[in-house]
């Protein structure tokens, strides 16, 4: 049972199967986010998501950057990255069109950054979530 369905650009329906979302900067304690430890915060929730679901390939959607008009501090200026780091795990029909699709399913993890802590749901997600290349990424298992 999935949690939701993705609709993507492409058209293809994907089903969410587990979602794990987090604060991107829950637990700074001090400093300013900046391009270093931004690029931390990434690598970390994509190590984690290789992690979680060894057998699957993770991909990561590269986050917008924003760049807010403040003073740059000692790690250079001020890079604030989208609220709320997300990592889900996708399931849909296979890829391959000779593979049963009776026996084979698709599959995905993926990590991207949001605004907000809503689910995606439909034809409503991030744009990068909605653009994936599915047929590119996902790798068909057996059931």
């Amino acid at each position: 049972m999935s949690l939701t369905r993705v609709v993507l650009s492409s058209g293809r329906s994907i089903e969410l199967t587990e979602l794990r979302m987090s604060s991107t900067y829950g637990g700074m304690l001090e400093g300013h986010p900046c391009e270093p430890v931004n690029d931390m915060k990434i690598n970390a929730l994509v190590r984690g998501a290789e992690r979680a679901y060894p057998t699957t390939r993770v991909h990561l959607i590269p986050p917008p950057r924003e760049y807010p008009d403040e003073g740059a501090g000692a790690f250079g200026p001020v890079e604030v990255l989208p609220a709320v780091g997300c990592v889900g795990a996708f399931h849909s029909t296979s890829v391959d069109e000779a593979h049963d699709p009776v026996q084979y399913r698709s599959r995905l993890t993926v990590v991207w950054f949001q605004a907000t802590p809503d689910v995606p749901s439909g034809h409503e997600a991030d744009a990068g979530l909605l653009g994936l290349a599915w047929e590119r990424l996902a790798q068909d298992y057996e059931l």
